[in-house]
């Protein structure tokens, strides 16, 4: 009911335009809805459901022969398990005070689902890159979800705890500095703001290295094969079962049929080099944690000739985990669009390839497939790479929600002071302890034989 009633009074105060002061005044009201210190608590025992009912609540409509394999990725370790466990941490998000200051959510803001891609011009890119589960929502959610992977992810590479709280801190301290130098400058030079210094930050940098590995040309090689031993033959989809798996010529022409209304929604440049492409083969892949079980479809195109691949994803999109607790979000009419328009608000540069597309009732997401695409591990956080890249997670959550937010607003509330900073680095600490034991009994239900 709180989410409810600071939605509309958020959305009746900003329906007309009003002043700077006005907008930063609202911000700093907030902070009466909740404090700033007060972002330190978790109420896991105010849960309706068990972690456990609302992951099998989550399985609803996917593969079900791929349920198994989800939680078995999921209960190799705590990290492992927290990726595919929003479900869960939209409730607890939910069941905490929230300012009510809405931006767009990444939705899964952890420290993997950050990455380096290939921008329409070629150049690599380093940028948040998972919007399964964007929504409009409280701004605060994402910082919440990436403190605690920061923490988890911590502790995984062998930092201490106090190096990993510390990491948090200036997470978030560089995107309150950063939301504050947003507040003062003309919306315009918010909305194409480039983030330069990323490239001094270990992690990102391998993963730029990786991206720049990614070619089409190296996807080719690692997920096809030849049809014949004749090399000017075409190829078609490894089998790499249950990860890849070729379809049967039903799915694969209901696929391909897809292309059709998605072709349309590219705009005019990108229909004219789409025309130059022709699909040659289709495969069910199986992708990513938190999107095991979901419905993934990889088309493979060829343009000019072998050496010209084109590999498009075509991946099922259900509503955001987060849309049960934001009962007056807009229903979206496709949530392939949904993701689709969550990217293009947070992205600086978003892949020109991307839209979306249904098969039968289900929704889908387009996208290129490993185009230059990088993303970092966690033994990349080692010794000093934690709290380096945690100041670039932090940089560019600001951006993302500047871009699709208000950010005099969130500004007026961060205010000055470490406070908000703190807060955070504590509740990423008790949430990391909270993922470790909610894996721990999926851990002991798998024994059980209960999942």
């Amino acid at each position: 009911m709180v989410l409810r009633r600071v939605n509309k009074e958020y959305m009746l105060r900003f329906m007309q335009w009003t002043s700077p002061q006005e907008r930063r005044k609202f911000g700093q009201m907030r902070r009466k809805q909740v404090g700033r210190q007060q972002h330190d608590e978790l109420h896991p025992k105010s849960r309706q459901a068990s972690s456990l009912d609302l992951l099998a609540r989550s399985m609803h409509g996917r593969v079900p022969s791929l349920v198994k394999l989800k939680y078995e990725l999921m209960a190799e370790a705590p990290f492992a398990y927290f990726r595919g466990a929003v479900p869960v941490m939209a409730g607890d998000l939910a069941a905490a005070p929230s300012t009510g200051i809405v931006s767009q959510l990444c939705g899964d803001a952890h420290v993997r689902n950050l990455g380096a891609y290939a921008a329409p011009d070629g150049r690599l890119v380093f940028d948040i890159n998972d919007f399964d589960e964007t929504i409009r929502g409280p701004f605060e959610w994402d910082l919440k979800r990436m403190a605690a992977s920061l923490v988890l992810a911590g502790r995984a590479s062998g930092h201490k705890e106090g190096s990993a709280q510390k990491a948090v801190e200036c997470c978030i301290q560089h995107y309150c500095a950063l939301m504050h130098e947003f507040a003062g400058m003309p919306m315009i030079n918010v909305s194409r703001f480039q983030v330069h210094r990323m490239g001094a930050a270990r992690p990102v940098h391998a993963a730029l290295i990786k991206a720049e590995r990614a070619t089409p040309l190296h996807t080719l090689e690692q997920l096809t094969e030849p049809v014949s031993t004749d090399a000017s033959l075409p190829r078609h989809f490894r089998e790499l079962k249950p990860l890849l798996t070729r379809v049967s010529s039903a799915q694969s022409a209901a696929v391909l049929a897809s292309l059709g209304p998605y072709r349309d929604l590219l705009e005019p440049q990108r229909q004219h080099l789409l025309s130059f492409y022709r699909p040659i083969d289709v495969a069910f892949k199986v992708v990513g944690t938190g999107s095991v079980g979901l419905r993934d479809y990889c088309v493979y195109l060829e343009g000019n000739g072998i050496t010209d691949p084109l590999f498009l994803q075509i991946k099922e999109e259900p509503a955001s985990a987060y849309a049960p607790y934001l009962p007056d979000a807009t229903p979206p009419q496709h949530n392939g669009r949904r993701v689709a328009d969550g990217q293009r608000a947070m992205q600086l540069q978003t892949d020109p390839f991307l839209a979306w597309t249904h098969i039968g009732r289900r929704s889908f997401l387009v996208r290129q497939l490993n185009d230059h695409k990088g993303s970092i591990e966690l033994e990349d956080l080692a010794h000093g790479g934690l709290e380096a890249y945690a100041e670039v997670c932090g940089e560019l959550l600001a951006r993302g929600h500047a871009r699709s937010g208000d950010p005099l607003v969130i500004s007026g509330y961060l205010g000055s002071g470490d406070g908000f900073a703190e807060a955070l680095a504590k509740f990423g600490s008790l949430y990391a302890d909270q993922t470790e034991k909610d894996w721990e009994d999926l851990r002991r239900s798998r024994k059980a034989g209960k999942k």
